[in-house]
């Protein structure tokens, strides 16, 4: 009788793979097959860690190490985000203009997930050349073709129209996609402003958060009415990810109040909004320096005693530098991964820049998801 193989734990990361029928293992050297667990009902449910024994006929067996129950809970990773979209999924992602390289496999990825539906808008001649260069034949066999010369008009008719779920930009310009969004006649428009979120994995903390930065991409220099919605959007995003109570720190260079920093003087003033009830179940304070936003110790040392304070989950930055240069630090200088959805619209869009990872533009497409079911 052969000797049985030797299994290491199997992790599975990420995915949240539901197994309600039994399955093959593989490991380096053989191949062997186990039952999937008792359960009367997988609805919801996530295995998250396996333990496979040691094989011999009729004795296959797996051992549930832990399980997540798929109730409302926070989001903390991107791994988490990902695995939340799948049941929500798939959606329907028009990529517009679709000819680029990272969009094209990060649509694929999204496929793969279950998240995605691709609407592949542009020349669709290129599109196929591109996707067969790439070896994208399952998103070529599954996508569907838009030709289109105006695809961020396209793209956004289909939005208005409920054809499409989401928006995500290809090889196009950020502009070009937002001045089809916004227009009066014919975009998505709902009477708020527009305004981008930035998430990243935050591990100031020791332990992975997802943690929000608004607003970076459109919003040059927002005044007081306009934070106000910005602030608005970043606390549905936030929602969205299963904060019911999002923490929220509004951004300036200092936490004392002076006419000569008006960052600080509006912070102050949207902190009294939100003491006032303005923006529902939510804390909201500032001003507050980025140190004292994401660390306990220097709110601390400061004398800052407040919920938001070393606990921030989404930070409001005073302008669009400000915004651009920090999202732009935790991912190349800090190294996370990110995500972007654009709030305020019809639907949600999706504007990663165009030097942003596939790993990145497939995050945006699960917040894209995950946004869209709130």
């Amino acid at each position: 009788m052969p000797d049985e193989p030797k299994l290491n734990p199997l992790i599975l990361l990420g995915y949240g793979i539901l197994m309600p029928t039994p399955v093959i293992l593989q490991n380096l050297d053989k191949v062997v097959t186990i039952a999937s667990p008792d359960v009367t009902s997988t609805t919801d449910a996530c295995v998250t860690r396996l333990t496979a024994t040691r094989y011999s006929p009729g004795r296959e067996s797996l051992m549930l190490f832990s399980t997540t129950a798929r109730t409302p809970q926070e989001i903390t990773t991107f791994a988490e985000l990902r695995h939340r979209a799948q049941p929500l999924g798939p959606k329907r992602v028009a990529v517009v203009a679709a000819d680029d390289e990272v969009a094209l496999t990060a649509a694929d990825g999204a496929v793969h997930l279950g998240i995605a539906l691709p609407v592949l808008i542009g020349d669709e001649r290129k599109i196929r050349t591109k996707a067969q260069a790439l070896g994208l034949f399952g998103l070529i066999a599954g996508a569907e073709f838009v030709s289109a010369d105006d695809t961020a008009a396209v793209a956004t008719h289909m939005a208005r129209d409920g054809y499409v779920d989401l928006l995500l930009k290809g090889h196009l310009r950020t502009d070009e996609l937002l001045r089809a969004a916004l227009d009066k006649q014919a975009g998505l428009r709902t009477g708020r402003l527009l305004s981008d979120v930035l998430l990243y994995e935050d591990t100031l903390t020791g332990e992975l958060r997802l943690v929000g930065i608004t607003d970076g991409g459109l919003n040059v220099a927002p005044n007081l009415e306009q934070k106000k919605q910005i602030l608005q959007n970043a606390i549905e995003v936030m929602r969205s990810l299963g904060l019911a109570r999002p923490k929220i720190a509004l951004m300036s260079a200092t936490e004392v109040v002076s006419p000569s920093v008006p960052s600080s003087v509006d912070a102050r003033e949207l902190t009294e909004m939100g003491e006032a009830g303005q923006f529902g179940d939510v804390e909201v304070f500032g001003p507050l320096a980025l140190d004292c936003a994401l660390l306990e110790s220097a709110a601390q040392a400061k004398g800052i005693e407040h919920p938001v304070a070393g606990h921030a989950d989404c930070m409001v930055v005073p302008n669009i530098e400000a915004g651009n240069l920090l999202g732009k630090s935790v991912k190349y200088l800090g190294g996370s991964q990110c995500a972007h959805v654009v709030a305020g619209a019809k639907v949600p869009i999706l504007i990663p820049s165009r030097v942003e990872s596939v790993d990145d533009k497939v995050n945006s497409i699960a917040l894209g998801v995950v946004f869209a079911e709130r």
